[in-house]
C-alpha cells in the first residue's frame, strides 16, 4: 500500500479508558483496538492518505507491527487509487457501490475498486423472470454484473402485475424480450442478453448453465421432489435461489464445496423449516424482498462480500418481523453431493 488512509466510515475514535474504537457501530464491522502506548492512535491520524507508508514509519520507527496490524485489519485502504478497466462514466455510476463495499468489506485490497471490477466481469444467468427474477435481475443490472442472460419461456400476463416489473404495455410479450428491453434502458454499459429457454430436464439446465459464474434460481418449476432446485444442485455451479411462502421471504445460498441444497431440504425437515416456494399469496413486497435477496446473495458469491461461506438459507416474516430465521446444514456422510465421503474423492 503506498499511501493508506483510514477508511471514511470507519474513522477512529478515542474511548475513555484511551482504547480506539474503529469501524463505527455496525455488528461485525466494528473493533476495539487496546492502544496502552498510543502509537496506534498516532499511526491513524498519520493515515490520512497524504503520506506513504515509508514516510509514517519513519515518523514512528517503533510502530511497524501496529502499522502492519492495522494494514491487516481491512479498515485502511489505498488513497485515491485509479480504479484500472473503468470509464469515467462508470465511476460516476458505481461510485456509491464503491462506498458500499468500502464500508462492507475488511479483506485489505489495493484498489476500493476491485469487487466492483469483479462484477464487471461476472457472466450471471437469470433464470425465470417473475416476480423474484425482474427484481433480482434489475439489482444485478444496477449494481453493474458486466453480463447478464435472461431466460423464461412466458409471457406477461395482467395476473403478473401486481408483482412483477412489467407495465400494462407488456401484456402479451414474452417476459425476456421485455426484461432485456427495461434492462438495457437500466444499463447501457453492460451485456444482456435473453431466451425464452424452457428447463424441462436436468440437462436443460446443465447446458443453460455452462459459460457462467453464478446462477440465479428465481424459476420455481418443475416442482416436486426432483424439480428445478434439486438439478441446480447438481449444476456444479455456485446458485441463489429466492421466493416466498405467503409472507415469509427467503433466499438460499449455495456452491459446490459446502453443504447443499438436499442437505438444508434434510435440516429444515428435521427442524419444521417449511422449503416450498411461490404460493399464491404474493404482494409486489415479498416478491420484489425475495429478488432483492437474491440479488444479494449472488452479489457476494461474486464479491466475497460479506465473508459468510455458502451452503445456508435465511429469511424474513412479514407478518412477524421478529421472526427471522438462518439455517446453515452439515454435510450428510450420505449426501452425494457435499457428504463427506464424496469430499475424500
Amino acid at each position: 500500500m503506498r499511501r493508506p488512509c483510514v477508511k471514511p466510515e470507519h474513522r477512529p475514535r478515542r474511548l475513555p479508558n484511551g482504547d480506539i474504537r474503529i469501524g463505527g457501530e455496525i455488528h461485525g464491522l466494528a473493533a476495539e483496538i487496546e492502544d496502552p502506548t498510543g502509537l496506534a492512535w498516532q499511526a491513524l491520524q498519520l493515515m490520512d492518505g497524504t503520506r506513504s507508508l515509508a514516510d509514517i514509519l519513519d515518523q514512528l520507527p517503533e510502530s511497524a507491527e501496529i502499522v502492519q496490524a492495522l494494514l491487516d485489519s481491512g479498515h485502511i485502504e489505498e488513497a485515491a487509487p485509479d480504479p484500472p478497466d473503468l470509464t469515467a462514466a462508470e465511476q460516476v455510476r458505481y461510485a456509491r457501490n464503491v462506498d458500499y463495499f468500502r464500508w462492507a468489506d475488511l479483506t485489505p485490497r489495493d484498489t476500493p475498486w476491485e469487487l466492483q471490477l469483479r462484477l464487471k466481469r461476472a457472466r450471471v444467468l437469470v433464470l425465470g423472470l417473475g416476480g423474484v427474477g425482474t427484481h433480482a435481475a434489475r439489482a444485478l443490472a444496477a449494481t453493474g454484473v458486466g453480463t447478464l442472460h435472461c431466460a423464461d419461456p412466458d409471457v406477461v400476463e395482467p395476473s403478473n402485475l401486481n408483482r412483477q416489473l412489467y407495465g400494462e404495455r407488456d401484456v402479451g410479450r414474452g417476459k425476456a424480450e421485455a426484461t432485456v428491453e427495461a434492462l438495457r434502458a437500466v444499463n447501457s454499459d453492460i451485456q444482456v442478453t435473453g431466451a425464452t429457454t424452457r428447463i424441462a430436464t436436468p440437462e436443460d439446465l446443465f447446458e443453460a448453465v455452462e459459460g457462467f459464474d453464478v446462477l440465479a434460481l428465481c424459476a420455481d418449476e418443475p416442482k416436486g421432489p426432483d424439480g428445478i432446485r434439486h438439478w441446480a444442485n447438481r449444476a456444479g455451479i455456485p446458485w441463489a435461489g429466492g421466493g416466498y411462502t405467503g409472507p415469509m421471504v427467503s433466499v438460499g445460498v449455495f456452491a459446490p464445496g459446502h453443504p447443499c441444497y438436499d442437505c438444508l431440504l434434510a435440516e429444515g425437515e428435521r427442524r419444521g423449516v417449511h422449503a416450498d416456494h411461490s404460493w399464491p399469496g404474493v404482494l409486489s413486497t415479498s416478491a420484489g424482498l425475495a429478488g432483492l435477496m437474491t440479488a444479494q446473495a449472488v452479489i457476494s458469491l461474486i464479491t466475497g462480500v460479506p465473508d459468510t461461506e455458502p451452503g445456508y438459507a435465511y429469511g424474513i416474516n412479514l407478518a412477524c418481523p421478529g421472526d427471522a430465521t438462518f439455517v446453515r446444514p452439515t454435510s450428510r456422510d450420505e449426501c452425494e453431493i457435499c457428504g463427506l465421503d464424496r469430499q475424500l474423492l
